[in-house]
């Protein structure tokens, strides 16, 4: 099988998303670490919860909405735990798992910082396109997550 190499079309495009892939997170978690002392990931956990009913999901969830191993999420969530953000309690309905609740300080937290996080997306990514140019990236975003997560198990949550 031979390779198909990209043409200078398809290489500009990849090393651009590669680029943005690279940059990106670094600019979101600064922001967030200066203006929250949150993480981007520590943020993210708490946005999912924010928008879980009632808070509340249970750790194997949130694991996968946030696209986490089980170890990593709970190294995180200890964290916040610690900070007064999140409580965990045994799932009522299965006693072999644990729910992580957003607490009263996480969703004030959640809610102080959303502004400030929605600003630097703005600036750095939406208000960079026309209108056009938005629904184009989530038809693009879409088409790549289809072929990364064909079967939506990670990027169901992505889908809106």
């Amino acid at each position: 099988m031979s390779t198909q190499w990209l043409d200078d079309a398809e290489m500009t495009a990849w090393l651009r998303l590669v680029s943005v892939v690279e940059l990106l997170p670094g600019i979101l978690d600064s922001q967030l670490r200066r203006d929250a002392e949150l993480t981007h990931y520590e943020y993210y956990v708490l946005a999912m919860l924010s928008e879980a009913p009632k808070r509340t999901l249970r750790m194997t969830a949130l694991a996968q909405r946030t696209n986490a191993t089980l170890p990593r999420l709970s190294h995180v969530v200890k964290r916040l735990e610690d900070r007064g953000l999140i409580e965990r309690f045994p799932c009522p309905a299965d006693a072999r798992a644990t729910n992580a609740r957003l607490t009263a300080a996480g969703w004030q937290k959640i809610r102080a910082t959303a502004p400030g996080h929605v600003a630097t997306v703005r600036q750095h990514v939406i208000d960079a396109l026309t209108p056009k140019q938005v629904t184009q990236l989530a038809e693009i975003a879409g088409a790549i997550l289809d072929a990364v997560d064909p079967d939506g198990d990670l990027s169901a949550v992505y889908r809106r």
